[in-house]
């Protein structure tokens, strides 16, 4: 898969990771969609990194998508704290 793949795979994980952990944001959702592409490609190198995969497996596979969503999470949970700690 290619970074444009996960970059649309990123923007809907965004949405899906600001879905599972609800709470106030100090950004709007330009920064939720930021988050989600950056979290894609995170997840995406992770399962290369960690899982020694190629590129995962495809567009239309759920270990794809969960890749993306957790490096959502992990992203969005890290945006969190250092905007905690600014304010």
């Amino acid at each position: 898969m290619g970074i444009i793949a996960w970059i649309l795979i990123g923007l809907l994980a965004g949405a899906i990771a600001k879905a599972l952990m609800p709470g106030r944001d100090p950004g709007g959702i330009v920064v939720t969609m930021l988050i989600g592409i950056v979290g894609g490609l995170l997840g995406g190198w992770l399962g290369k990194v960690i899982l020694g995969v190629h590129s995962i497996n495809g567009f239309f596979h759920l270990s794809t998508w969960i890749a993306a969503i957790i490096g959502s999470l992990i992203v969005l949970t890290v945006y969190r704290l250092v905007a905690a700690r600014r304010s």
